[in-house]
């Protein structure tokens, strides 16, 4: 390889990369916009923590999928004002899988998506071990909540119309 195709493949994976840091920018820097005054907001948020299953459940919003709940990663759902089911699917059927928030106008509600991974695990001492993604469902106060969503990366957004297309 020539000192010129060197430095081409240099620069292009130079580029690369930069393409591929700059897809993770946080949700603070997509800015979502304002509530809507006569709807409400509510935020779904997943840490990413190396430790834990990279598995994307849907989350659900009165039953509706409103999206898929990736590791480092937030997304908004703008509705309605009133009373909402949210769930997220989850292998086992825990009593926090499924919340009702109460979404007034102009409202933000705040909810993270929390797996729970060693709920069902087991098998071989030495070998064919298995293991099922499970996942609960935390609200969040809003002062608690939009530091961790500011350092996240917003993959959706917009209207609850758009999540069930």
């Amino acid at each position: 390889m020539t000192r010129q195709h060197a430095g081409r493949a240099v620069l292009l994976g130079l580029a690369g990369m930069l393409a591929l840091v700059a897809s993770w920018a946080p949700a603070a820097s997509q800015s979502p916009g304002f509530v809507p005054a006569v709807g409400a907001r509510i935020w779904f948020y997943h840490d990413l923590n190396p430790y834990e299953s990279l598995g994307t459940p849907f989350v659900r919003i009165d039953g509706a999928v409103a999206g898929a709940s990736e590791p480092g990663s937030a997304f908004y759902r703008d509705l309605p004002p009133g009373r909402h089911r949210l769930s997220v699917d989850s292998y086992v059927n825990d009593k926090y899988q499924t919340i009702e928030v109460d979404a007034g106008p102009g409202s933000e509600v705040f909810v993270k998506v929390v797996p729970n991974d060693t709920y069902v695990e087991g098998g071989g001492e030495h070998s064919g071990g298995y293991h099922r993604n499970s996942y609960v469902l935390w609200l969040y106060p809003a002062e608690a909540a939009r530091p961790a969503v500011a350092r996240l990366r917003l993959v959706a957004g917009g209207p609850v119309a758009a999540a069930s297309q």
